[in-house]
């Protein structure tokens, strides 16, 4: 390296740190007011997040799952309004950011349109509750146990012990049937009998099933009720109610005891016969 060239490299370095000197000068009251917001804002970001998950964890009837949710979009909120303040202060234009985010904002959702919308779908959910963790659902063509309701997708186990993940927005769109939303469901069950039966003794048979501890006396007493009268057979029904936790297991239960209740009592169930003639040609 000759003397020029090294008299070329100390002009420069002079040259910058004096413009970053006077830069800095000029710039400081910005300089400080940007480190002031910055400090204040994520400051408050932490805090408020904070206060409003500790506060949406006292309402019982709020899912826990949505707290913080909701803690973090408050919290990152804060976090981009700091953000767009700081550049306020070296002169960037704030309309201008909002826009560029707005534009990008829309371009994301447009890109992500389908898990935007599980995450919307998912949001109503848990706002909602149609269902949650341990209830009986039927739905998109699924039935099984809720074991999980997230931002995405739910969680159903079936009933032979099988793992479906459903989208969020699939269930929204969708017709959906909870069996344990109740305390308390109905149960009928229909047989047909034959036209000889005495009617006051399939009653008296029907309803001695229903004496079982499960069985509600409430809303209704059980009921034996004729339907129809079929082609072959009478169909009669037993209607009760049970507690839905014993539902599944007394239905069960009443139908694996309804046909040796009904041999026992002498009531024949119809069923179809058929005839075969083969006459035999001489």
């Amino acid at each position: 390296m000759n003397k020029n060239n090294f008299e070329l490299d100390i002009e420069i370095l002079s040259n910058l740190i004096q413009n970053f000197v006077e830069i800095s000068v000029s710039y400081t009251g910005q300089i400080i007011g940007a480190a002031l917001i910055l400090i204040l804002g994520f400051y408050l970001a932490g805090k408020l997040g904070r206060i409003v998950r500790n506060n949406l964890e006292k309402f019982n009837k709020l899912d826990p799952l949505i707290v913080p949710i909701i803690g973090n979009v408050v919290r990152y909120g804060i976090i981009v309004l700091t953000i767009i303040a700081v550049l306020g202060q070296f002169g960037v234009q704030t309309t201008s950011i909002i826009a560029v985010l707005g534009a990008a904002g829309l371009a994301i959702g447009l890109a992500l349109q389908g898990t935007l919308s599980n995450v919307a779908a998912g949001v109503m959910l848990l706002l909602l509750r149609p269902f949650k963790s341990g209830d009986w659902v039927e739905t998109t063509d699924i039935s099984g146990t809720i074991k999980e309701v997230g931002l995405f997708t739910t969680i159903i186990n079936t009933f032979d012990n099988v793992f479906v993940s459903i989208p969020n927005s699939s269930i929204w769109n969708n017709t959906i049937k909870n069996h344990s939303h109740y305390d308390t469901r109905r149960i009928d069950v229909d047989i047909g009998i034959h036209y000889d039966t005495d009617l006051e003794l399939a009653s008296k048979t029907l309803l001695k099933l229903a004496e079982d501890k499960r069985v509600l006396r409430k809303p209704k007493e059980p009921q034996f009720l004729v339907m129809s009268y079929d082609d072959s057979a009478i169909t009669v029904r037993l209607r009760l109610y049970a507690s839905t936790n014993d539902w599944y297991n007394l239905y069960t239960d009443l139908m694996r005891k309804l046909k040796p209740s009904l041999d026992e009592a002498g009531i024949e169930i119809p069923y179809p016969h058929r005839v075969i003639n083969n006459p035999i040609k001489k």
